[in-house]
């Protein structure tokens, strides 16, 4: 049987007069940690993540997450160095995006988190109304991007988005208007297209924040070498700009006065 150990997400504090407990505790409070705690052992959205089940235990609210032995150490060293630098900013996108989820709720709630793992002497980091585990707002800046690949899902009941297997990122999850795919009359399965999608990006390392991504337009796709289409492309630009230079001139600009 393959190894197994778990990550524990206690959460404590009051409801109004309450101490909170697993007995008070709400089934959204329940659902919305859940949501953002798998970013911590899967921040790729890995289709091939391993099983991770669940429990809730009393002892204020302890959320226990199990999985395999080898996600848990991964993660002990995550949070060892997390508690060393107080800082969030070298996490993966989502994985940092549940860290700022949990430091919200104990900013307003006053509740206390405490994260550690079932290894001995694990690693443990702790959020509360006096901590701050948020990104640097000045690091993540709004970018224009284009993805192309294959469609593997499209639509949603609330919030509707588009699937995108993509060769560099893999599946990436792309936020829709449900107006767009109501209105679009061609099935999207399966096929290769491009998507033209805004998001947040990192101005010092270039690292995308998928969990941002809004879709802005599709674009068709044709991966097979047109060389009619390069032709008339070229008979344009003679016809056009190409048509109204001298051609020395332009390119003595371009050279900017250098002579070889």
């Amino acid at each position: 049987m393959e190894n197994l150990g778990y990550i524990e997400i206690k959460i404590s504090g009051s409801k109004g007069n309450l101490e909170l407990s697993s007995e008070n505790y709400d089934i959204r409070d329940i659902i919305s940690i859940l949501e953002n705690a798998e970013s911590l052992l899967n921040p790729d959205a890995n289709k091939n993540r391993p099983t991770i089940s669940y429990s809730i235990e009393s002892g204020s609210v302890r959320h226990i997450l199990k999985t395999t032995i080898q996600y848990i150490i991964g993660f002990n060293a995550i949070i060892g160095q997390i508690n060393q630098n107080q800082t969030i900013d070298f996490l993966e996108p989502s994985t940092a995006k549940a860290f700022e989820f949990f430091q919200n709720i104990a900013s307003k709630s006053n509740y206390q988190f405490t994260i550690k793992t079932s290894l001995d002497s694990s690693n443990e980091v702790r959020l509360d109304r006096t901590t701050n585990f948020k990104r640097k707002e000045a690091v993540w800046v709004e970018a224009e991007f284009y993805f192309y690949g294959k469609i593997t899902n499209a639509g949603g009941k609330d919030k509707a988005n588009i699937h995108v297997n993509t060769e560099n990122l893999g599946l990436i999850t792309i936020n829709t208007p449900i107006s767009f795919l109501e209105e679009y009359q061609d099935n999207l399965l399966y096929k290769t297209l491009g998507i033209r999608a805004v998001g947040k990006q990192n101005s010092e390392t270039g690292e995308i924040d998928t969990s941002t991504l809004q879709f802005v337009q599709l674009i068709d796709y044709e991966q097979k070498y047109d060389s009619d289409y390069l032709s008339d492309l070229r008979d344009k630009a003679k016809k056009n700009w190409l048509s109204k230079i001298n051609a020395d001139s332009w390119l003595k600009e371009i050279r900017g006065g250098y002579d070889a």
